[in-house]
């Protein structure tokens, strides 16, 4: 299954492409997203990311309760494992 994660957006910059990113975090996790198609997105903003793009953005109420159900469903345990690996293998 496929699902859209909230983040807060921590900082924005241009990646070597000239694409518009950011750094969010995801319950603690950080990944880089593509702003591109959210250009309105800025720092503090809370934002779905699926696929390491950013869609759309919601309010921290919304943010905060989807992560809660995430992580009673174990989603966000995956994610946390995924970080973990990529940070052993660099």
């Amino acid at each position: 299954m496929c699902l859209a994660v909230p983040g807060k957006v921590m900082s924005v910059h241009e990646n070597e492409a000239g694409l518009r990113m950011a750094k969010v975090n995801f319950a603690g996790v950080g990944k880089d997203v593509c702003l591109e198609w959210l250009p309105e997105a800025q720092v503090g903003d809370y934002v779905l990311v699926h696929v390491g793009f950013a869609l759309s953005k919601l309010d921290e109420q919304d943010a905060n309760e989807t992560l809660r159900i995430l992580r009673d469903m174990g989603e966000l345990n995956e994610m946390e494992k995924e970080e973990s690996n990529e940070s052993r293998s660099s």
